[in-house]
């Protein structure tokens, strides 16, 4: 049985220590919002938690957030939506805001840059960590396989844009659930949702679009099209929106975009980014303000003004869709969850994910384990690079597999594996 709803200074009380204690990445986030709002504060019944996740699970972006997001709009509508929204971010925003700065300023002195050297190879056993638990989720069948298989050779042999290769999977995914037999059920014991009305989310989308889009839109004004303020949060906006499955997804969309077409940062600084977001509380997408700043800090007459502008544009563009997806499409949820069709693009998409890691893995994996890379000219045009023979850091390899252990294996704590990697980093400086 729940408690009666809470008031909106004790919801915000609640979000904010969930946002100060989120380490872990999603999993332990979304574990961490049930105990606090299923188990010990009895606000939301475990089939209305488990009701919204399914939901946030089929939507593209941070789906630890759009949780949050969706179980304050159940307790306390649209005002309890934004305050458990923001709340969940901005305790983890703000200590990846200071770490990137102080990155940006020191990260090259020689002590910083050791520690980062083992940060980076503990990066590469997260990746293969993430490998591990979307495998055993997602590939079920050997149309799943092949379905991670042809992501894999899309994004890395051949350069195919990432919205492509997610369009595809999808449209494969449609296409497979016409021969399912059935729609998914309901969850049992669900309370019904707010009877949904087509006026009032259209509204709702158009209210907090425009939201969404306003700090972009006063960029593309008063700076024009090519600043990197503007690119910065156009770039963030369509990730919003393509990037389905999870922060490693993300990442991948990064390498090829913020890395290899903008040289808005290195894949290395992009690395090091990542480890700075697995260490801290809150979502693991905040490695996209990491992205942000740095290409603000890197810009032609940048600084930390034109960084911390960038950094905020990256944050709200990543984070603010959530509010049109959870506050015009939640009233919709139910039916959404029993469509056929839906639960096969997601079925499709999230096989496809494990490629799309997959592809995150061996790009991250080249940077980090080999000294020197070349490119490789491949028939059909494109430019590949491999790593150069004789060049592997036997160092940083060592360092990657004994994470990727702790992790699998062990389930180690990530915070203290972060920190046990950074300091056998420091081997590097004497050797």
């Amino acid at each position: 049985m729940t408690a009666p709803s809470p008031s909106l200074a004790s919801l915000a009380a609640a979000s904010f220590r969930i946002g100060c204690l989120g380490f872990g990445g999603p999993a332990g986030q979304i574990a961490l919002m049930h105990r606090v709002f299923v188990d010990e504060k009895r606000w939301l019944s475990e089939a209305e938690y488990l009701h919204a996740l399914n939901y946030c699970m089929l939507l593209p972006g941070p789906e630890a957030q759009q949780l949050a997001t969706y179980a304050g709009w159940r307790l306390k509508g649209v005002a309890g939506g934004v305050v458990a929204g923001l709340l969940f971010v901005a305790p983890g925003a703000a200590i990846v805001f200071a770490l990137t700065w102080l990155y940006a300023v020191w990260g090259t002195a020689p002590l910083v840059a050791a520690l980062f050297y083992g940060v980076k190879a503990a990066v590469i056993g997260f990746i293969l960590e993430a490998l591990f638990k979307v495998g055993k989720r997602a590939l079920k069948r050997g149309s799943d396989w092949a379905l991670a298989a042809a992501a894999l050779l899309g994004l890395f042999l051949f350069q195919l844009p990432f919205p492509l290769v997610i369009g595809m999977a999808a449209a494969i995914g449609l296409a497979r659930s016409f021969m399912a037999p059935q729609a998914l059920p309901a969850v049992e014991g669900t309370e019904a949702l707010p009877q949904p009305r087509a006026a009032k989310a259209l509204t709702a989308a158009l209210g907090w679009g425009a939201v969404w889009f306003a700090p972009l839109v006063m960029a593309f004004t008063a700076l024009g099209p090519e600043h990197v303020l503007t690119k910065v949060g156009l770039f963030f906006s369509k990730l919003a929106v393509l990037t389905f499955g999870g922060a490693y997804t993300v990442l991948a969309y990064l390498q090829q975009q913020a890395v290899e077409a903008e040289g808005w940062l290195s894949a290395p600084q992009m690395i090091d980014g990542l480890g700075l977001a697995e260490t801290t509380p809150g979502p693991l997408v905040l490695v996209n303000q990491f992205v942000g700043f740095m290409a603000g800090w890197q810009a032609e007459g940048g600084g930390l003004a034109l960084a911390a502008a960038a950094a905020l544009m990256a944050s709200w563009c990543t984070f603010a869709p959530s509010f049109v997806w959870i506050f015009a499409g939640a009233p919709f949820s139910e039916g959404l969850r029993r469509s056929r069709m839906a639960a096969g693009a997601l079925t499709a998409i999230t096989a496809a994910v494990f490629g799309i890691i997959a592809k995150v893995a061996l790009v991250f994996g080249f940077a980090v384990l080999f000294r020197e890379t070349a490119e490789v000219a491949l028939p059909w045009g494109t430019q590949l690079g491999v790593p150069q023979a004789g060049s592997l850091d036997l160092l940083a390899l060592a360092i990657a597999v004994v994470a990727a252990v702790a992790l699998i294996r062990f389930k180690a704590n990530i915070v203290l594996v972060v920190i046990a990697c950074a300091l056998a980093g420091l081997v590097s400086l004497v050797v």
